[in-house]
């Protein structure tokens, strides 16, 4: 399935193919026991560190050092195969890839990318109309270089090797994505499947995942593929879109000019709003791959210390199971359940709601009914105002206070309105729901003072009952209006039009 786009003169279409690296949630590096990230106060303060301080011989390349993988890592890596549906070998090798860069210490990568521990597989992603499968090439599983910090002057550059080492995994998609959007939609559904499995937190921001993305153009119906475009270290999903809509306008522009595409490596420069040439490359780099010697074949299966099938037990609900499950469950519709289930965060913060309300409710509110009201109020009344909007993991409103508010709505003991505003005081404050009620001193109006504001805002309308009662039925939202605007939408809006109905048509 391909998208094509069209010029003016002529039709062309888009092949993209995504290089995806992540980080792995390990304790430790790739090769050695270094951690992969600061502990401690500092640590849980989002502080970073010193440069060069999580470093050792072995990650730093020192002559005559040997290498251990983390079992951790190649485990995680199997998980998310079998999360793909790719085909898991019986065995993968470790291997050199020799280049010279000074944030590669060795002047080699252990890699595994030629005889890689996971093939094939897809993902799928959803369109507008329709869904598609992105078929995968392979993951491998390799050691991150150190990072350079280039300084003003251009003199020398800044070498920490902190990150050298952290264990890495590369997804390689096939040329099969058609556009920008496509492309964002598939590295969001894959962020989401990592942060499920908990084998990476995924965070662009944090440099926790990164793409390059191959880009080329063709004439439409065309098989052979066009000149490959490599864009590098895209770090954010606004600049993955912007990047490739641009590279492949460029591209075309290019071509209906009679202009030949190089095959080329770009940046891009997000000032500018375009890619920027950084090399030519007309001939693909010899890395000069051999195996590791100092690790031998990984073997994988029955018996041996990696069992796909022990592995396979780990395998959680994925998003796409439990979007299923949310619209069967609680009946949400295929829109809130995909934002419900898209963040791992979100889903169990959900979940926890129904949860409670379930414990509160001795199990009857778990239905159709308060599972969407619940969707609703996360959706529209809390995602958008909680401080990370990445996920829902540092908003200070627990979910159980979440779940009192949601009870005191169900059971009418406060308005909607109210329940925005408690929400609102909740998310500032931290505060429970009966809390913010409490200190501001705010509850529902009873019926019967609903009942006299309701006679005096028909007294002093006396036309518009006329009006009303003569057949212009219009006119109940502006009593409804007027009557909620007296009672400061401390009113139940059902029990409002109830009563109007009642007095009006008596």
């Amino acid at each position: 399935m391909r998208s094509t786009q069209k010029t003016e003169e002529n039709s062309y279409e888009t092949v993209i193919g995504l290089e995806i690296h992540a980080h792995l949630r390990t304790e430790s590096k790739m090769f050695c026991s270094c951690p992969t990230s600061p502990k401690g106060k500092d640590y849980e303060a989002g502080k970073k560190d010193e440069p060069n301080v999580r470093i050792c011989p072995v990650c730093t390349g020192q002559p005559g050092t040997l290498p251990i993988p983390n079992k951790k890592a190649i485990e995680d890596t199997i998980l998310l195969g079998l999360a793909l549906s790719s085909k898991i070998p019986e065995q993968f090798n470790f291997e050199r890839k020799n280049y010279y860069y000074p944030d590669l210490p060795k002047s080699y990568q252990i890699t595994s990318a030629t005889n890689p521990p996971v093939i094939g597989g897809e993902l799928e992603i959803d369109l507008e109309d329709s869904v598609k499968f992105i078929e995968l090439d392979h993951i491998h599983l390799e050691e991150d270089a150190g990072k350079l910090t280039h300084d003003k002057s251009d003199d020398f550059s800044l070498v920490d090797l902190n990150r050298a080492g952290t264990p890495l995994l590369e997804i390689i998609t096939k040329p099969v994505l058609s556009s920008g959007a496509e492309a964002v939609e598939f590295m969001k559904n894959l962020q989401s499947i990592l942060r499920y499995l908990g084998v990476s937190d995924a965070d662009m921001e944090k440099g926790q995942m990164r793409c390059d993305a191959n880009i080329s153009v063709r004439k439409a119906g065309d098989k052979k593929l066009g000149a490959k475009v490599e864009i590098k270290n895209i770090n954010s999903f606004k600049t993955v879109s912007a990047a490739i809509e641009y590279e492949a306008k460029r591209q075309k522009e290019a071509l209906e000019s009679g202009e030949k595409i190089e095959q080329q490596t770009r940046g891009w420069d997000a000032n500018k709003g375009k890619t920027l040439l950084q090399r030519s490359k007309e001939f693909a780099n010899d890395y000069r791959y051999f195996p590791e010697p100092d690790i031998p074949p990984i073997k994988i299966g029955k018996g041996e210390i990696f069992d796909a099938e022990i592995i396979k037990e780990r395998l959680p609900e994925l998003p796409k199971e439990k979007k299923k499950r949310f619209q069967e469950e609680y009946g949400l519709s295929n829109h809130d359940a995909h934002i419900l289930s898209a963040n791992y965060e979100t889903a169990r913060y959900y979940e926890e709601v129904i949860g409670y309300l379930d414990q509160v409710n001795t199990g009857s509110v778990a239905s159709r009914k308060v599972g969407k009201l619940v969707a609703n109020y996360i959706i529209n009344e809390f995602l958008g105002k909680v401080t990370d909007s990445d996920g829902l993991y540092k908003t200070r409103v627990a979910p159980e206070s979440f779940a009192e508010l949601i009870d005191l709505l169900d059971k009418k003991e406060i308005t909607g309105k109210i329940a925005k505003d408690v929400l609102l005081e909740m998310i500032k404050t931290g505060k429970s729901a009966s809390g913010v009620i409490e200190k501001k001193g705010i509850e529902k109006i009873d019926d019967s003072v609903v009942e006299s504001i309701i006679d005096k805002v028909l007294a002093n309308n006396l036309k518009e009952v006329e009006r009303f009662r003569s057949g212009d039925a219009k006119l109940m939202g502006f009593f409804v209006g007027q009557v909620m605007k007296e009672t400061k939408g401390q009113s139940d809006p059902q029990a409002v039009n109830t009563i109007l109905k009642k007095k009006l048509n008596g």
